[in-house]
């Protein structure tokens, strides 16, 4: 079974700002797409034959109302959740246990004022 989530989009109002922010708190690269003007930036990529949910950034509206994404700690949650204060973002609700299901969960605003979940699955 293929992912339920496909893709996400992340409003910011500074795109490189925002660049700059999900580079340090994924550790990923971040890079502005082909042809957008340096207006979207795509977050990660695909290792080569890996199906992967991927996420953009874009000019919009920023705002903790509607969907949240959740990036996947890969296993250093409490090193992402530092990495974002470094990178000038706020943690809103510290790591907390959800069950067995879902893991451990925080919570972060971005550089942009987005809300963004951050999973660890539980082992």
């Amino acid at each position: 079974m293929g992912n339920v989530i496909v893709w996400a989009d992340i409003a910011c109002t500074d795109v490189a700002r925002a660049k700059a922010f999900y580079e340090h708190m994924t550790g990923l690269p971040v890079s502005f797409m082909p042809g957008s003007d340096d207006t979207i930036a795509l977050i990660g990529g695909p290792e080569e034959g890996e199906m992967v949910v991927s996420a953009d950034l874009y000019v919009g509206t920023p705002s903790h109302d509607g969907p949240t994404v959740y990036f996947s700690s890969r296993g250093d949650i409490d090193g992402m959740l530092d990495r974002v204060k470094e990178a000038g973002g706020k943690v809103l609700q510290e790591k907390r246990f959800m069950g067995d299901m879902v893991g451990v969960l925080a919570f972060v605003e971005d550089s942009e004022g987005n809300r963004i979940g951050i999973q660890e699955p539980h082992m």
